[in-house]
């Protein structure tokens, strides 16, 4: 079992196999809440609202590989599809039955894809600031995500870091970073070599992995009776309100929460505001 000061959660490493050990948090007790975190980042953004639900949830919160705590074998596929069968194995491995899932970011694809495959499983469904559509519906992301699986870029992601100041550039007020925001996430990804077979891996993806998110997109309705709510940063760069838009034409049933100052990352920027969102959310299933 492992903790930092910085994410006081125990953690295990629940092994896939040909090296791929995925670190999971599990926490709580009561109907169970699974977490899935985006890039680059790992379950450490989940850290508020795993203390404001842990007295009434039992919450897991599983590091996709080469995030977080989870292993990083230079020989393994990090592809959203591959993140996606790691991520469905892990929750089967655990043995978890009915769920509600809370997603952010790439999370979003990875975590949707068991979803959409066996809806039956899941209670509930929470986003935050995500996709499940490909790049190629309009001009401008299409030339993004081309861009995104360029050489260059390959080069920024290592030389610059570049997946961090695109993030830190998708923040909606700065002055709701404190000096515990970022350092976890960059001391996982300290070299060019960690941040390339990692982190570009799902940058390049936003191409290269179209028939994946075309899928997701395909099977869009078989979520229309589940409960959903999403959370929405609305001054988010990376993932604007036309993104919003999108969610509510393939799911418009969804209750939605937006987040006027907030940017990509709502439950960092606001996290008591979130997590009474969630908290209310799912209250009106849970409770008798």
């Amino acid at each position: 079992m492992t903790t930092t000061p910085a994410f006081p959660f125990s953690s295990k490493l629940v092994d896939l196999g040909d090296g791929e050990a995925l670190s999971v948090t599990d926490v709580g007790s009561g109907p169970t809440v699974v977490f899935a975190h985006g890039t680059p980042t790992w379950s450490y953004e989940w850290r508020h609202l795993l203390r404001a639900l842990e007295p009434r949830f039992r919450c897991i919160a599983v590091d996709h590989l080469g995030f977080g705590r989870s292993a990083r074998p230079s020989h393994a596929d990090y592809s959203p599809e591959a993140h996606a069968r790691r991520f469905s194995k892990v929750l089967e491995v655990l043995g978890v039955g009915s769920h509600h899932l809370v997603v952010h970011d790439f999370g979003g694809p990875i975590a949707l894809d068991g979803a959409l495959a066996h809806p039956e499983r899941v209670a509930s469904v929470t986003l935050f600031n995500t996709f499940a559509w490909p790049f190629t519906g309009d001009p401008a992301s299409r030339r993004r995500a081309r861009l995104a699986g360029t050489s260059l870029f390959r080069w920024a992601y290592g030389a610059l870091n570049l997946s961090f100041v695109i993030s830190r550039s998708a923040w909606g007020d700065r002055k709701t970073v404190t000096d515990e925001t970022w350092p976890p996430y960059l001391s996982v990804f300290p070299d060019a070599a960690s941040r390339r077979l990692v982190l570009w891996a799902l940058a390049k993806s936003l191409l290269g992995s179209t028939a994946f998110f075309e899928s997701l997109w395909a099977r869009r309705e078989r979520l229309a009776s589940t409960p959903m709510h999403v959370v929405w940063g609305m001054k988010d760069s990376a993932f604007p309100p036309s993104a919003l838009v999108k969610l509510r034409e393939a799911w418009p049933h969804a209750s939605v929460h937006e987040l006027a100052a907030a940017g990509h990352w709502p439950h960092e920027e606001q996290p008591e505001v979130c997590a009474r969102s969630l908290l209310q959310f799912l209250d009106g299933l849970t409770s008798p």
